[in-house]
């Protein structure tokens, strides 16, 4: 089994129950208004359902429910994951406050109603009085087919989303093309602009030297000559004239020997200043005017000074720019590679619709299987010669799901096509159709306990022994409750709950009870024939319950 025990406090109409639970069918029977369906309202909160104030009983502070379960082997990695502990038991528990704000727990620490959600699906089934409606839904329809098929989309739904981002990219550079096309033609333009010049990355300091002593090459050449001149050119040059002072210092050498000294200081200056002169005399031999060569200069200083101009950079920018005019280009070049975006996306396309032939095969493979067995079952529910068909119709368009959609068919006779379900079913042969379907797919679902709330609508007489039988036999493998107005149905059951009303102090309140003996005979003679019992109606209701 898997639900031990719930408990509630302060619950719509219920002031304090704590019930326990056994394995097998168990049913939920009661006056219409009693509040049959207030176990399964408050199972579903403690699972995770949107809570309101509208649950906690007038004048209370707030409500409290508690569920207690088995836990199942597959939930340990998540509870581990999650940061709660772990064991045999788990304990869910939510309180919701006069103003609706909702806590819960699971095993004591602290959760949120997302985590219960998270959970749900591995502890209870449940299918509701309306579960019919589902069976117009073409998602609930897929999903359905998906689990009997045994069938995951996770792969294919990460593949569409990779596909969808690559149709995005590829359109969006598409769409760009116009705009890339016009900077990619800008800056091709400029680069061919400045190319020309072909600006050198130290060639404007070098530029500007060259032109500074071309265009001061005269100036240069007089000062060359003046130099000379004074060296050694001239009646007094200084080469004479250290000459002299050395010849001096010389003659009275022997007198002062400090001289000595001295004398080899000038000697020095002298041989330098000699060395001086041959520089001079070499670099005015090599200084030419060289009128062509700096008017070459002037014209590239120009076209450098003009293009700076025109870009809003100093000449010595230009290099830097050109570079970065480059890079730039070539990133544009690459961000519009048609090609290579159109191959991605084909991939992506591939890829998806390999994995979606899977998930068809599969899903075909399955459906006229599925189709038999909710037949099989629709025979055994009053049904006779109806036919049961999944429709599987291939999309215009590919979506995430897949390629095709699916859709429930049946035809309530023999002989005559399967329409829709929603157009051609009754309302007590859509509740029949969908208890079919429940019974037929009740061992896909990871949860120990399936619950069915008043799914029975609309039936009766034999069809009800046998969904009574169904359940029973459902209750074999896993535990099984059913809200239940039909007597048929409560005397197949393991365990019998009643919910009734009672006063208490001028407030009226629900309560549960187990029954069992009289009390249970007495119920379903009630259920068979009204509050007032007969003897015929005890004895039908004994021969019911094989007493």
């Amino acid at each position: 089994m898997s639900l031990k025990s719930i408990s509630l406090r302060d619950f719509v109409i219920v002031h304090e129950l704590e019930l326990d639970l056994s394995g097998g069918f168990t049913v939920l029977t009661g006056e219409t208004g009693a509040g049959k369906s207030i176990l399964i309202d408050a199972l579903q909160l403690a699972l995770g359902a949107r809570a309101d104030a509208g649950v906690v009983r007038e004048g209370a502070a707030r409500c409290e429910i508690s569920a207690e379960f088995d836990s199942p082997q597959s939930l340990a990695p998540w509870l581990e994951q999650a940061g709660f502990d772990g064991g045999d038991t788990l304990l869910l528990r939510r309180t919701i406050d006069a103003q609706g704000k909702s806590r819960a727990w699971i095993n004591g620490s602290a959760a949120t109603a997302t985590q219960l959600k998270e959970i749900a699906d591995q502890l209870v089934d449940i299918h509701g009085q309306h579960a019919w409606q589902s069976l117009t839904r073409p998602d609930a329809v897929r999903g359905l087919l998906d689990s009997y098929a045994d069938v995951s989309t996770d792969e294919l739904s990460r593949r569409w989303q990779q596909w969808r981002l690559a149709q995005k990219t590829l359109a969006e550079a598409r769409d760009a093309q116009d705009s890339l096309q016009r900077e990619r033609e800008r800056l091709a333009w400029q680069i061919g602009e400045v190319d020309k010049l072909a600006p050198g990355a130290d060639e404007w300091d070098e530029l500007n030297a060259q032109h500074g002593r071309l265009s001061n090459a005269q100036a240069l050449r007089d000062a060359v000559q003046t130099a000379v001149d004074a060296l050694q050119e001239s009646d007094d040059n200084a080469n004479a004239l250290l000459g002299r002072a050395i010849t001096a210092l010389q003659n009275q050498e022997h007198i002062e020997p400090e001289f000595k000294a001295m004398i080899e200081v000038l000697n020095g200056a002298l041989a330098q200043m000699e060395d001086t002169v041959h520089s001079l005399n070499g670099y005015a031999r090599h200084a030419e005017l060289e009128p062509q060569r700096l008017a070459e200069l002037d014209e590239r200083l120009s076209l450098w000074v003009s293009l700076a101009r025109r870009y809003k950079r100093t000449p010595a920018e230009l290099p830097e720019l050109l570079a970065s005019w480059q890079a730039e280009l070539q990133k544009l070049n690459a961000a519009a590679d048609l090609a290579q975006l159109e191959k991605n996306e084909a991939q992506a396309k591939a890829a998806y619709l390999e994995e979606a032939s899977q998930v068809s095969k599969a899903r075909a493979k399955a459906a006229p299987k599925l189709a038999k067995a909710i037949t099989q079952a629709m025979q055994g529910l009053g049904m006779q010669g109806g036919k049961f068909d999944v429709a599987l119709a291939r999309l215009e368009q590919a979506a995430q799901h897949g390629l095709e959609q699916a859709e429930f068919l049946v035809a309530g006779h023999s002989g005559s096509t399967p329409r829709p379900v929603g157009k051609v079913a009754s309302g007590g042969e859509l509740s029949r159709i969908a208890l079919a379907i429940a019974v037929t797919t009740s061992q896909l679902g990871q949860a120990e306990t399936l619950i069915f709330d008043e799914v029975d609508s609309g039936v009766g007489g034999a069809v009800a022994e046998t969904v009574g039988r169904l359940m029973k036999q459902l209750g074999k493998d896993r535990q099984v409750m059913a809200v239940t107005h039909l007597p048929q149905v409560a005397a197949c059951a393991d365990q019998h709950l009643v919910v009734a009303k009672r006063a208490e102090n001028g407030v009226t309140l629900s309560a549960v009870d187990h029954v069992n003996g009289e009390q249970r005979v007495a119920e379903i003679a009630r259920m068979l024939g009204g509050e007032r019992l007969s003897g015929t109606t005890l004895a039908h209701a004994k021969e019911m319950l094989g007493q």
